[in-house]
C-alpha cells in the first residue's frame, strides 16, 4: 500500500519515539510527587511544554496539554460558553469546521446559545467582511479554523483576529491540519486560543494542545486535582506530552523544508497534463495546504477510480448510493453541485511520501485514464 493519507494521521517519527521510550520504560513517576521520580517526569513535562510553545511563538506558561484536537476545541468553546455567559450567549463559527467544532456548537445551540454558521466562498474560504457583519454585542467567540482539513485552503486568520480584537470578541482557530505544515505563530496570527492535534503531525494519537493566551481564564472542560495549572484534571501523560514536544521541535527544525510542497506540486502538474479538464483542483489553487490535493475526477465513476488507486490509501469527498451522489458538506458549502461534483479525491502526502510512489500512482492513473479493461465497471 501507498499512503497517500497524512490529513487522516501521520505515522509516529522515529525521533518521537525514541524520545518517547525513557519514559515508557524507566521514567515512569507521577509528575505531581515530590520525590526524583516525580521531578524527572515533571521536568520532562514541562521541557515538552517549551518545544511546544516555541513553535507557536508562545509562552510555555500559555500551552495546555490534552488529550487531541477534539478535546481541545471543545474546551474552548464549551469553556468561553460558560466563563462569559453574562456578556452574551452568541458564537461564530463556519459551515466549513471540523465536527470537533461544529457539534459542540450545536451542543450549545441546544442549551440556549445562538449560533451563526458563516458561509464560504468557491474557494471554501471564509470572508472577514461576513464575520464583522455577523459580530453583535452577545458575541464571545469566534471559532474558525485555520487549513481546511479536506481543501487545503488557508483562511485569512490575522484578518479576522483584527476584526476581532477591534470588536472585543475572543477568537480561536483549530489548527489541527496546519501546524507543522505552514507557519502558526500566535503573534502573527492574533488568536486568543489555538488548538493542536498530535497525531496530525508525527506525534502519537491521543495527545495534542490548547494555546490559550495569557490573561484569558475559561472554565476547565475536566475537574478534579490541580493539575495543568488548574485548567486540566488528570494525572499528566508523560510519555505522550513528551511525544508532542518533540514532534514540534522536529516541525520546527522542517517548517521551511519545500520537499513536500514540490512534490505534491509536481504531482498536480502530472495530472494535469494527463487529465487536462477532466480533473479539477477544490479549494484554493495558491493560498492551501502545501500537502494536499482536493481532486474531482470528472466523466469517471468512483469505482473505476477506486480501481485505480487500491493500493493507495486516500480520502474520498464524494460518495454514491442507489445511483445518487452525496458529496462532503465542505464542497457543499463551497456552492459545488452533487452533478457537477465527479469523484473527488483527497491526496494529502507527507515526510514519508517518495517520487517513486508518486510515479505508481500516476501510472495507475494513467490506465485509468486510457480506458484500461482492468479499470471498468
Amino acid at each position: 500500500m501507498i499512503y497517500l493519507d497524512y490529513n487522516a494521521t501521520t505515522p509516529i517519527d522515529k525521533s518521537v519515539a525514541d524520545a518517547m521510550l525513557p519514559y515508557i520504560q524507566t521514567n515512569f513517576g507521577n509528575p505531581s510527587s515530590s520525590h526524583e521520580f516525580g521531578i524527572t517526569a515533571k521536568r520532562a513535562i514541562e521541557a515538552a511544554r517549551e518545544q511546544v510553545a516555541n513553535l507557536l511563538g508562545a509562552k510555555p506558561s500559555e500551552i495546555l496539554f490534552t488529550s487531541g484536537g477534539s478535546e481541545s476545541n471543545n474546551t474552548v468553546i464549551k469553556g468561553v460558553a460558560h466563563s462569559f455567559r453574562s456578556k452574551g450567549n452568541y458564537i461564530i463559527t463556519s459551515h466549513i469546521e471540523h465536527p470537533a467544532v461544529l457539534n459542540p456548537c450545536r451542543f450549545l445551540e441546544n442549551n440556549g446559545y445562538e449560533i451563526t454558521y458563516l458561509p464560504v466562498d468557491s474557494y471554501g474560504s471564509v470572508q472577514p467582511r461576513d464575520v464583522e457583519n455577523a459580530i453583535t454585542s452577545k458575541t464571545i467567540l469566534v471559532t474558525i479554523m485555520h487549513a481546511n482539513n479536506e481543501t487545503g485552503t488557508i483562511q485569512p486568520i490575522s484578518d479576522i483576529s483584527a476584526i476581532c480584537r477591534r470588536k472585543g470578541v475572543l477568537f480561536h482557530t483549530d489548527a489541527a491540519q496546519s501546524v507543522g505544515k505552514i507557519p502558526s505563530r500566535v503573534d502573527e496570527l492574533g488568536v486568543d486560543f489555538l488548538s493542536i492535534a498530535g497525531h496530525k503531525l508525527y506525534a502519537p494519537k491521543g495527545v495534542g494542545a490548547l494555546y490559550i493566551r495569557d490573561g484569558i481564564t475559561i472554565e476547565p472542560l475536566i475537574h478534579g486535582a490541580g493539575h495543568e495549572n488548574g485548567r486540566r484534571a488528570g494525572t499528566e501523560n508523560v510519555i505522550f506530552d513528551v511525544g508532542l514536544g518533540r514532534a514540534c521541535q522536529l516541525a520546527q527544525a522542517l517548517l521551511h523544508d519545500n520537499t513536500v510542497r514540490d512534490l505534491t506540486n509536481r504531482f498536480y502538474r502530472e495530472l494535469q497534463a494527463l487529465f487536462g479538464n477532466k480533473i479539477r483542483l477544490n479549494g484554493h489553487p495558491e493560498n492551501r495546504l502545501p500537502n494536499t490535493l482536493f481532486i474531482s475526477f470528472l466523466g469517471y465513476t468512483i469505482d473505476a477510480v477506486h480501481k485505480a488507486l487500491a493500493n493507495v490509501a486516500i480520502s474520498t469527498g464524494s460518495a454514491c448510493h442507489s445511483g445518487a451522489v452525496t458529496i462532503s458538506p465542505v464542497l457543499k458549502a463551497m456552492g459545488v453541485a452533487p452533478e457537477e461534483v465527479g469523484t473527488v479525491i483527497r491526496f494529502s502526502l507527507g515526510r514519508l511520501t517518495t517520487q517513486n510512489e508518486i510515479d505508481i500512482v500516476l501510472d495507475n492513473l494513467s490506465d485509468l485514464f486510457k480506458g484500461n479493461d482492468d479499470y471498468s465497471i
